[in-house]
C-alpha cells in the first residue's frame, strides 16, 4: 500500500491548505526513507509528495538537508539517469534546495556536478535545459562545486549548446543562450576554464574570458587587469548599444560581468577613477527595469567600502530623486529592493553630514524606515545600520522625518515580534540608543512603553540581545 499512499499524498499536498496537516502529521520524515527504494514508482510518488509538502518552506527544506536527502537525490540522478519522470522529480527537488548553503555543502561531497552535466548534455527540450541551468547557476556560487563543474566538462557542453543555437531568433532559444551566458559569467572568476569558451560565446563574455586566460593571476588580479585594459568601458559601450536595440540576453550578460568586476576592492578604485559611476548613471535614464536592477546592484557594489563613491552618489540630486521614485515602484519589486539597498549603502559607507542632508532633502529617509519592515533580515539590518549612522551624524535634521514615518513604533514592533532575528533586535536597540538623544523621540519611546519590552528581552535566549537590552534600559533610565 505504500506506493498508493505516497501517490495519494503527492496529490493531496498540491493543495496549500493541506500542507500544514501533512507537516503536523510528520509525513515528511515518514516519506524520506522511501527514497532509498529501488521501485521507480515508489521513488516518483514519494519524491513528488515531499516536494509538494516542502515547497516554499525554508525551515522544512533545511530539515530535509539535515536528515540526508541530498545523497538520495543524487543517487536517483545517477541510478535512473534515463528515467525522465524520476530525473524531473530529482531536478525539481535540487532546484528548491540549491539556494541553501547547507545544501551546497552537502552537494559538494557528492558527484552531483558530473550528473548535472550529463543531464545538460542529454536534455532535449527547453524546459529541461532551463531547470538544469537554474540548478547549475545556484551551485556555481559555491567554490568547491564551481571547480567540480569545470572538471566535469560543463564548458564543453555549454560550447555545444551555444554553437547549436547560434543565430537563432526564437524566444525560447534566446532564453537558453541567456542562461548559458549567466552561467559562464558565474564561472568566470573561478578556476581555469576551457579556451573553447572564447571561440563560441557572445562578444562580451569573449572579452572577459580571453583576458582571464591570457593573464592567469588571482581573481582580484584578473579583475584589475580587465579594468586596466578597458574591458569595463567596452562592456558599457556594448550595453548602451543593446539597451537601445532591446537585446536582453546581451544586456544581462554585460551587467552580470560588470557586477563581478565591481566586487574586488582593487577594481572598485580603478573603476571609480575612470568615471564608471557617471556612465552607469547615464544608463539609468533608460526605460528598461531589468537593466535598472542590475545597474543599481553594480552601483551598490562600487559604493561598498568606498567612501568616495558613496559621496559621489549621495550628492547627486538627480540620482537620489530617481532612487526615491524607484522606492515607490510597487510593480517592480526588484528595482524597489535595489533602490532601498543603494540608499542604505550610500549612508553606511560615506557617513558625511552633506550626504545625510541630501538624502533627507530628497525625502529618502522615510523609505529607509520602511525598509526596516522588509521580509528579509539582511535588508532590515542594512536599513537599521544606515539609520543609526545617520542619527549619530545629524539627528536634529532627521528628527521630523523619523516622527512622520513612525520609526519608534516600527522599532518597537521589531522588538516585540518573536520572529524577528536576534541580529535585527540587536540593531534595533542600537538605533534606539541613538534616538534617545532627541527629546521628542525619547518622549515617543516612553509613551510607547518600550521599557517593558526591553525588560522582557533581558531574558532572551540570545546573549547579545540580552546585553543590548540591559544597556538600552540603563541609558533610558539615565544610569549611564
Amino acid at each position: 500500500c505504500a506506493i498508493k499512499a505516497a501517490h495519494v499524498l503527492s496529490e493531496i499536498a498540491k493543495n496549500e491548505e493541506m500542507k500544514k496537516p501533512c507537516i503536523e502529521a510528520d509525513l515528511v520524515l515518514t516519506l524520506i526513507p522511501l527514497l532509498e527504494s529501488t521501485d521507480q514508482e515508489m521513488l516518483f510518488h514519494a519524491g513528488r509528495a515531499i516536494g509538494h509538502i516542502c515547497y516554499d518552506n525554508r525551515n522544512l527544506q533545511e530539515e530535509l538537508v539535515k536528515v540526508g536527502i541530498i545523497p538520495s537525490l543524487v543517487r536517483i540522478l545517477t541510478d535512473y539517469a534515463e528515467s525522465e519522470p524520476l530525473v524531473h522529480v530529482a531536478l525539481l527537488a535540487l532546484y528548491n534546495l540549491a539556494d541553501l548553503d547547507t545544501a551546497k555543502e552537502a552537494l559538494s561531497r557528492t558527484k552531483v556536478a558530473e550528473q548535472l552535466v550529463k543531464q545538460l548534455r542529454r536534455a532535449e527540450n527547453h524546459e529541461r535545459l532551463e531547470i538544469v541551468f537554474e540548478v547549475l547557476q545556484a551551485l556555481a556560487e559555491n567554490d568547491a562545486l564551481k571547480v567540480q563543474l569545470v572538471e566535469a566538462g560543463v564548458q564543453e557542453v555549454l560550447s555545444e549548446i551555444l554553437l547549436r543555437l547560434q543565430g537563432s531568433s526564437r524566444a525560447e532559444d534566446t532564453c537558453i543562450v541567456k542562461a548559458a551566458s549567466d552561467l559562464i559569467v558565474s564561472l568566470l572568476l573561478g578556476d581555469t576554464l576551457s579556451p573553447q569558451f572564447a571561440l563560441l560565446i557572445s562578444i562580451i563574455v569573449f572579452l572577459i574570458l580571453l583576458i582571464y586566460l591570457v593573464f592567469p593571476l588571482s581573481s582580484d588580479g584578473n579583475c584589475l587587469r580587465m579594468v586596466q585594459l578597458g574591458v569595463v568601458h567596452q562592456l558599457l559601450d556594448l550595453l548602451e548599444k543593446h539597451v537601445q536595440s532591446g537585446d536582453t540576453s546581451v544586456q544581462h550578460a554585460a551587467l552580470s560581468a560588470l557586477q563581478n568586476l565591481a566586487i574586488p576592492v582593487v577594481s572598485k578604485v580603478q573603476m571609480l577613477e575612470e568615471g564608471v559611476t557617471e556612465r552607469i548613471e547615464t544608463l539609468l535614464r533608460s526605460e528598461s527595469p531589468p537593466v535598472h536592477v542590475k545597474l543599481l546592484g553594480t552601483l551598490r557594489m562600487l559604493a561598498d567600502g568606498q567612501a568616495d563613491a558613496a559621496e559621489i552618489l549621495g550628492q547627486d540630486p538627480m540620482l537620489l530623486h530617481r532612487l526615491v521614485q524607484w522606492c515607490n515602484a510597487n510593480d517592480h519589486a526588484g528595482i524597489q529592493g535595489e533602490a532601498h539597498r543603494l540608499l542604505a549603502s550610500i549612508l553606511h559607507h560615506n557617513r558625511s553630514q552633506e550626504v545625510v542632508k541630501a538624502i533627507q532633502e530628497a525625502q529618502g529617509v522615510k523609505h529607509l524606515v520602511s525598509m526596516t519592515k522588509s521580509e528579509h533580515a539582511a535588508m532590515q539590518n542594512e536599513a537599521l545600520n544606515a539609520l543609526a549612522i545617520a542619527s549619530a551624524i545629524d539627528l536634529e535634521i532627521l528628527e521630523e522625518s523619523f516622527k512622520e514615518s513612525q520609526l519608534v513604533q516600527s522599532l518597537h514592533k521589531l522588538l516585540q515580534n518573536d520572529n524577528t532575528s536576534p541580529e535585527v533586535k540587536y540593531n534595533s536597540m542600537g538605533l534606539l540608543c541613538s534616538l534617545i538623544n532627541s527629546g521628542n523621540l525619547r518622549q515617543e519611546i516612553e509613551e510607547d512603553k518600550i521599557k517593558e519590552t526591553l525588560e522582557q528581552l533581558c531574558c532572551h535566549s540570545n546573549a547579545n540581545v540580552v546585553k543590548e537590552a540591559v544597556t538600552t534600559l540603563r541609558i533610558l533610565r539615565g544610569e549611564t
